[in-house]
C-alpha cells in the first residue's frame, strides 16, 4: 500500500482523471459517474472509482503544484493505472483564448523544478501521448466542443514576481501557464504509461491585466471538461 494514497492494487481502475482540487474531484465522481466508491482520503487527496457509460474510471485529486503531482502519479502507477489526465485550470496566455475556454495540450515546457528534478536537469520535451491527444480531438468533435490545440507551460508560482514573463511565454507560442502537466507528462515518459491534459481556461493574463472566471461560469466549464476527458479515456 503506497504512502499517500492509501489503497490496494485493484482499487483504482486502469484510466484515471486528475484535478488539483480535491472537492472538485469529488464533484467529477458523484456527477458523472455511477457505482462510485471512494479509493483515498489520506491527507485530503480525495480520490474515487466507477463507471462511465459502462468504462471504469477513476478520479484522484492531485493537490497544488507539480511536487504533489508528482507523488500522486508515482503512487497511481505502483497501483496499476495506466491512463492518466489531468483536468485542471490554466492562465490563457493568448488573445484567442477566451475564459471557459478548453486546451488539449501537446507538450509542457518544464519552468518548474519537479520535472526538472526527474531527469536530473538534463533537456527533456514533456509531451502528451499522441493516442490521448488524438482521442481528445475526436471526443471534442463528436461533442461539438471547441478547443484549442497546442503547447502550454507548467510554472512552480501562482503569484510570478516577473510581471513580463507571461507576455514571453506567449511569444514563444504557449497557449497557456499552469503548475502540473510537465510532471505529469514526464512522468508518463519515465513509468511507460499514457499521459494527456486537457485544461479549463479560468483566467486570461495579457497586457490589460488578469481576468478571472466567475463562480457561475465556472461549474458548468468544469463539466465540459470532465465530459470531454470521460469521453477521451472511454474512446467516445
Amino acid at each position: 500500500m503506497p504512502i499517500h494514497l492509501r489503497a490496494e492494487p485493484g482499487d483504482y481502475a486502469e484510466a484515471c482523471l486528475l484535478p488539483g482540487d480535491p472537492l472538485r474531484a469529488r464533484a467529477v465522481a458523484h456527477t458523472f459517474l455511477e457505482d462510485v466508491r471512494e479509493t483515498n482520503a489520506e491527507r485530503g487527496l480525495l480520490g474515487y472509482t466507477g463507471t462511465f457509460e459502462g468504462t471504469p474510471v477513476s478520479v484522484q485529486a492531485t493537490g497544488m503544484g507539480a511536487p504533489s503531482a508528482s507523488i500522486v502519479v508515482e503512487e497511481l502507477v505502483q497501483l496499476g493505472v495506466k491512463r492518466l489526465i489531468r483536468i485542471g485550470t490554466c492562465g490563457g496566455l493568448r488573445p484567442e483564448l477566451a475564459l471557459g475556454d478548453l486546451v488539449v495540450v501537446l507538450s509542457a515546457t518544464s519552468a518548474d523544478g519537479a520535472s526538472a528534478a526527474l531527469t536530473g536537469g538534463e533537456p527533456h520535451a514533456p509531451t502528451a501521448d499522441w493516442e490521448l491527444v488524438h482521442g481528445a480531438v475526436h471526443a471534442a468533435k463528436t461533442l461539438g466542443t471547441p478547443v484549442h490545440v497546442g503547447p502550454v507551460v507548467t510554472t512552480d508560482l501562482f503569484y510570478d514576481p516577473d510581471p513580463d514573463r507571461a507576455a514571453r511565454w506567449a511569444s514563444r507560442g504557449m497557449l497557456a501557464v499552469e503548475m502540473e502537466a510537465a510532471a505529469l507528462l514526464t512522468l508518463g515518459a519515465l513509468r511507460g504509461v499514457q499521459a494527456g491534459c486537457l485544461l479549463l481556461v479560468s483566467d486570461t493574463i495579457g497586457v490589460g491585466g488578469t481576468e478571472r472566471i466567475g463562480d457561475a461560469e465556472l461549474a458548468p466549464a468544469v463539466d465540459r471538461l470532465a465530459r470531454l476527458a470521460l469521453a477521451t479515456v472511454a474512446g467516445r
